[in-house]
């Protein structure tokens, strides 16, 4: 009988037990796999959800302390003297790294020179008087009163005796320089200027002491001097303004040499500069100081005056030359 052997059949391979166990446990690796995948997936999902709400949220701060940073800023630019003082001392711990980049980014970003000027000011200011509370937390800070005498200690002598103009020709450049420091400091603040204002007022109204009425008229301009020079007008762009230019150079000038600029200056003399276009300037810096200045306050008072009296001495100037010529 020949032999032979029988080919199984495809239906057997597939139903066999065999086969039955090959495809579960197929099954069981993909289903594994596809658990770990989806472990995976889940925790990438995860962890990049957490990535993002992190970023959310530091973005979140630190828009958060910018716009606390820019409310202080606002209210050091609006407030006045007094008020400034206050509001460093009771924010003295937000002038940080940030607060100071902050500043200077809003100062960079300013349309106008005038605006970028005042951050520049109030910078310098809030600096001068951070500087100021951190090294005198344990000393007594000086009155008004105090700051004046350490002023006119210069120009007056040993036994106190008041002379006009000071003996030592030096004296006045030592006054300049320590009411400087002071101004630097933000000592020189509308309680000063009341102080000031306020002595000089009586020593007119006394009449008897002629050398102390000229040398707190000597402080007043001197502090007017120092203000008023630290915002230039003198040139637009690459252009240099010839008036401004000229008013300028009154203004940092000391009351004594003021004749002789303005005879050297106006066209009626041996310069350039008409007596109009000379008022015209004036007028504009005293626009610009009562904007600057808070109104009615001890220093927009002495700012206008001084620059008033650049004025009436230049129109002194001209009808004593015009009244020369005729």
């Amino acid at each position: 009988m020949a032999a032979f052997c029988t080919v199984p059949s495809i239906t057997y391979f597939v139903n066999s037990p065999a086969t039955h166990q090959f495809v579960l446990r197929r099954q069981c690796h993909n289903w594994k796999l596809g658990i770990q995948f989806s472990s995976l997936n889940l925790m990438e999902r995860k962890r990049r959800k957490s990535l993002v709400s992190a970023v959310n949220q530091n973005a979140e701060e630190l828009f958060k302390k910018t716009v606390e940073v820019d409310r202080l800023i606002d209210m050091l630019r609006d407030a006045n003297d007094n008020e400034l003082a206050q509001l460093v001392a009771e924010n003295i711990l937000a002038f940080n790294e940030g607060f100071w980049i902050r500043l200077a980014t809003r100062a960079e970003t300013c349309k106008s020179d005038d605006d970028k000027k005042d951050y520049e000011e109030l910078a310098s200011l809030v600096m001068s008087m951070v500087d100021r509370l951190v090294h005198k937390t344990n000393e007594k800070i000086e009155s008004a009163t105090d700051v004046l005498k350490a002023i006119l200690k210069h120009v007056i002598d040993e036994v106190e005796e008041i002379s006009w103009p000071p003996r030592d020709p030096a004296a006045i450049s030592l006054m300049e320089r320590e009411l400087n420091q002071r101004e630097q400091e933000g000592q020189l603040d509308e309680g000063f200027l009341s102080e000031v204002s306020a002595q000089l007022r009586q020593a007119k109204e006394d009449g008897d002491k002629p050398g102390l009425e000229a040398m707190l008229q000597k402080v007043l301009q001197l502090y007017a001097a120092r203000v008023l020079s630290k915002r230039s007008y003198a040139r637009k762009g690459d252009e240099a303004l010839r008036d401004e230019q000229f008013l300028e150079t009154i203004i940092i000038a000391p009351a004594e040499e003021w004749n002789k600029l303005l005879i050297d200056g106006l066209d009626v003399g041996r310069g350039e500069t008409s007596l109009e276009e000379l008022d015209a300037v004036i007028k504009k810096r005293i626009e610009r100081t009562l904007i600057r200045t808070e109104g009615g306050s001890y220093q927009q008072r002495i700012l206008v005056e001084y620059l008033k009296g650049i004025q009436s001495r230049a129109e002194e100037i001209v009808q004593a030359l015009q009244g020369k010529t005729q």
